[in-house]
């Protein structure tokens, strides 16, 4: 159990407070290793490198030493989810804290056992070596268990930057090599002793609830161990995976459904989200009573986008052995804990009675199917004693029943004055909830547990606006306003399912904002860049947005038919990185782009190589979602559920990514994993506009939606 810091230690951030004693982050096994423990997990995103870097760096031992042990419920700090682009602000911090109280204990103990003073000490490669270079001890000879059983304090100095040598440069990721050469890395090649093998029948759509299933044929299989119902989950057991899924397809045509039609059919449905029944949470208010005296003109527009998959490569897998009163799992959750606790509210049990353990699996920078599949794999192996079982979940399966990202609708009303700057501005934020996550709104939010209890699940919460809120996420406009009204609305009606996706709701309010900002500027005369920068007083956002201009050649900028250049900025949750985006658009028979600068203000830096890949991947992926995503249903179900139905930016068409990052190794790290959606999303409209002279402002950028508004005049 996790012991609670001291009441004067309380500024320590969530990660610290969870989990507060040394030995809780690190041990010195035998043999000169470090055994660094984190409760984040690896994504694909490398983070798992950069934290071992801060732990190497603050402990002062070789990078090869430091060994990062996979994030398992028995052994790791709670640190709850690897989500909002916080893993090195706060994992990094507590990390950093506990590594410079554990080099300040190790010279403790060398000056007290050689009589040398501290100050004539210091740690070469987790040795002590006094002023002559005589080795004192080490992690490994003086330091003992018991003595890391102490919660840190906080009082001992970090390194200076200046001092750094492995923080700031870019190391070899470990976990690439066996990705890179096709050997089993992920939780998808787990084998286990006795391994049986799982797939579930999911409902035909949404609202179906499961009448009866004669399941003698499939039972009948040789393979076939056994067939488990619960209410409307329907799955089986096999001793040879091609057997179960060969088994689900007997299920599946002996099943009967009783379906209801239960998803908009309207084709103009997103327009229509403005006005459904919703909880209003006022994100921000600033009132002046003589702005609207000055209001010359005003400027009235709604942005939206539909919702959206998260297209993992891979769909969601997860393993399962039910031993006794014991439950292993081994899954890619994003959250260890949080699903630990869900399956044991799912199954009214401990979470005591639960082993998660995190194995890599697809990413997707969001709550995909990972969570789902693990419930599905513990009700299996249920029927199953002692007998590890692997559930793997179809394509069809993970673009039909993933929670997907929200559709979202923001309205902006924008004042301005004579000189055309910005006086007045309400925004309106409309959207289901960005979190299903296990545990939300206390319940398990696990797609299984729904399923077997014949129940709908419930309208997806938001987080709190303290930690950058969902759908009100970046609603805020970073631009001088005299009065401002900005309100979030979480609809409580959820015809799909939704969750967590790359930013929340941050990335339909900067394209909402900052396609509003291109237009303003077009209303003053003024060019963008400059526009915002009379209205920008943030400094270090003046100079993210001046510098991304300057590489990107914005100033001498050609014109070119069927070209244009598009521009968008924000610093994510107003807490996070700031990033701003050019991007050139050509649209002649369709809509493509070929370059995007994108300058990052990260603070500093533990990673070059690694933020880079952060930053090209996140552009890449909102280009994606600008252009092509958009999940389609027709009045029952998920009709978009392959490549072709779903299609996601192709390599030949991946834009040229060109990063800038400012260096700031003197400021604390800022995080950097979602900054470039909004930002990229609004260059890409506003370079849209710029190539043929009219303004769509519904994502994606189709063919077909760019002529309906130009049809529509």
């Amino acid at each position: 159990m996790s012991t609670p810091l001291p009441p004067q230690a309380v500024p320590f951030g969530y990660s610290l407070q969870r989990n507060p004693l040394l030995s809780h982050w690190v041990g010195f096994p035998h043999g000169g290793q470090v055994e660094v423990r984190v409760g984040k997990v690896e994504l694909g995103q490398g983070i798992v490198t950069a934290l071992g870097q801060i732990a190497a760096e603050e402990l002062d031992v070789a990078w090869s030493r430091v060994q990062v042990v996979p994030a398992a419920t028995d052994r790791s700090p709670d640190e709850g989810l690897t989500a909002g682009s916080r893993s090195i602000m706060d994992s990094g911090s507590a990390l950093r804290a506990v590594c410079a109280e554990v080099r300040r204990l190790l010279l403790s103990l060398a000056s007290a056992r050689s009589g040398a003073p501290v100050e004539g000490l210091e740690v070469h490669d987790g040795e002590v070596r006094d002023a002559a270079g005589t080795v004192q001890g080490s992690y490994w000879t003086l330091l003992r268990r018991e003595q890391l059983d102490v919660p840190v304090t906080g009082e001992a100095a970090a390194k200076a930057p200046a001092r750094h040598g492995i923080v700031g440069h870019s190391v070899r990721r470990r976990d690439l090599d066996r990705k890179l050469t096709g050997a089993p890395s992920f939780v998808h090649d787990l084998r286990l002793p006795g391994q049986l093998y799982g797939r579930v029948v999911r409902p035909p759509s949404p609202g179906a609830c499961l009448l009866d299933v004669d399941d003698s044929a499939a039972r009948a299989l040789p393979s076939v161990c056994g067939v488990v119902r619960q209410g409307s989950f329907l799955g089986v057991v096999a001793d040879r995976e091609e057997e179960a899924i060969r088994a689900t397809e007997l299920l599946r045509a002996g099943a009967r459904w009783q379906e209801q039609e239960t998803l908009p059919v309207d084709p103009d449905w997103l327009d229509s989200l403005p006005g459904h029944p919703a909880e209003v949470s006022q994100v921000e208010r600033r009132e002046d009573p003589d702005a609207a005296a000055r209001v010359v003109d005003v400027h009235r527009a709604s942005y939206g986008r539909a919702y959206l998959a998260h297209g993992s490569l891979g769909p969601g897998a997860a393993v399962a052995r039910w031993d006794g009163d014991d439950v292993s799992v081994w899954t890619h959750t994003q959250g260890i804990f949080p699903l630990r606790r869900a399956l044991a509210a799912a199954l009214d049990m401990d979470p005591d009675q639960f082993t998660v353990q995190h194995v890599e699996g697809a990413g997707c920078y969001g709550h995909n199917s990972a969570d789902d599949v693990a419930l599905d794999a513990v009700l299996l192996a249920r029927a199953m004693p002692g007998r590890p079982v692997q559930v793997v979940w179809s394509r069809e399966d993970e673009f039909a029943w993933e929670p997907f990202s929200p559709a979202m609708v923001a309205e902006v009303s924008a004042g301005i004055d004579e000189a055309g700057d910005l006086v007045t501005w309400e925004q309106h934020a409309w959207s289901n909830g960005h979190d299903s996550r296990p545990g939300f709104f206390g319940q398990p939010g696990l797609l299984g547990y729904w399923h077997a209890a014949d129940v709908p699940a419930p309208a997806a919460s938001d987080p709190s606006l303290a930690i950058g809120g969902g759908t009100g996420r970046n609603a805020v406009p970073p631009y001088v306003v005299a009065d401002l009204d900005v309100q979030a609305h979480r609809l409580l009606v959820a015809p799909l399912r939704t969750s967590a996706l790359r930013g929340l709701g941050a990335t339909v309010n900067v394209f909402a904002i900052e396609s509003a900002m291109d237009e303003l500027a077009e209303r003053a005369g003024a060019d963008p860049v400059e526009y915002r920068m009379r209205h920008l007083p943030d400094e270090r956002a003046r100079t993210v947005l001046r510098t991304a201009a300057e590489q990107a050649g914005w100033y001498d900028r050609p014109t070119e038919d069927s070209v244009g250049w598009g521009v968008g900025y924000s610093r994510y949750k107003d807490v996070c990185g700031y990033c701003a985006v050019v991007a050139r658009v050509e649209a002649v028979s369709e809509v493509r782009v070929t370059d995007l600068w994108v300058t990052v203000d990260a603070g500093q830096v533990i990673n070059p190589d690694g933020l880079v890949n952060q930053i090209e991947g996140g552009a890449i992926q909102a280009a994606s979602w600008s252009l092509l995503e958009e999940v389609t249903f027709d009045a029952r179900t998920v009709t978009s559920r392959d490549w072709e139905g779903y299609p996601i930016l192709r390599f030949a068409d991946v834009p040229q990514v060109h990063v800038t990052v400012l260096p700031r190794p003197d400021d604390p790290p800022l995080g950097v994993g979602e900054v470039a959606g909004g930002p990229v999303a609004a260059a890409l409209a506003n370079g849209l506009a710029d190539a043929i002279g009219v303004r769509v402002r519904r994502l994606p950028l189709t063919p077909e939606r760019i002529a309906a508004v130009i049809e529509a005049g």
